[in-house]
């Protein structure tokens, strides 16, 4: 079952979680979630939808895909408010009762991608996994940044459209300010845009087919696909 990050049930602000307290709030058990670009360190980061999320549900799997650590704006300028850290005590807290949490990197913290094969508190560092779903069925989980063009051929402008997402994200905030003052709920300028942008559309379209058909042509299996992968970053 997949499950939606929902806003925190009570307010915009979670206060910090307890390191191991048995008073924890009943869970929603899934068999498996999935999150990805969370990008903490970050001034955008919202963190505290992540905690109350991860404070209501739990998963047989969990997988990270992609971007939960952003490296490319720590190495600018270093922002890690107590919320980040509860994201990362949570996510291993998870893992030490059970939780099998697999973290699959993105180009945002790609610097974990020299740590491929370990795990660290329990917690599994891949470059890519394959999912079972309850009837059977194959999933490729990954974050896709190999598939995308801009990153791997036009670095300088994909740093350019961080810098610019990272404006969005600070209107974004003020705005949104605004509209909790008014009594109204959680607003997305960014995913608007996205929605918005027909040639945004156009580009994920065209994105979404040219991994499937690298996957298809590949005829990709389980274990083949971890091969191929340990190959590509060797």
């Amino acid at each position: 079952m997949n499950a939606p990050l929902l806003p925190p049930r009570a307010s915009l602000v979670v206060p910090s979680l307890p390191g191991d307290g048995a008073d924890d709030p009943p869970s929603n058990r899934h068999r498996t979630i999935w999150i990805s670009d969370v990008h903490l360190g970050t001034s955008g980061c919202k963190a505290a939808f992540l905690l109350d999320f991860l404070k209501w549900n739990d998963a047989d799997t969990l997988y990270l895909v992609g971007d939960i650590v952003d490296g490319w704006r720590l190495r600018k300028g270093w922002h890690w408010p107590q919320a980040h850290n509860d994201v990362v005590q949570k996510l291993l807290r998870k893992a030490r009762k059970g939780t099998r949490v697999v973290y699959v990197p993105g180009n945002h913290d790609e610097f974990a991608r020299d740590f491929f094969g370990h795990a660290f508190g329990g917690i599994e560092l891949v470059p890519e996994a394959v999912h079972r779903t309850a009837d059977g069925r194959r999933l490729l989980v990954t974050h896709g940044d190999l598939f995308d063009a801009v990153v791997q051929h036009a670095r300088w402008l994909a740093v350019l459209g961080d810098t610019m997402y990272t404006v969005i994200l600070a209107l974004n905030h003020q705005f949104n300010r605004v509209r909790a003052r008014l009594g109204f709920g959680y607003w997305s300028l960014s995913q608007y845009l996205k929605h918005r942008a027909k040639a945004a559309r156009a580009f994920i379209t065209d994105f979404e087919m040219a991994l499937a058909r690298a996957r298809a042509s590949a005829a990709w299996t389980g274990s083949s696909a971890g091969t191929s992968t340990r190959r590509r970053y060797a």
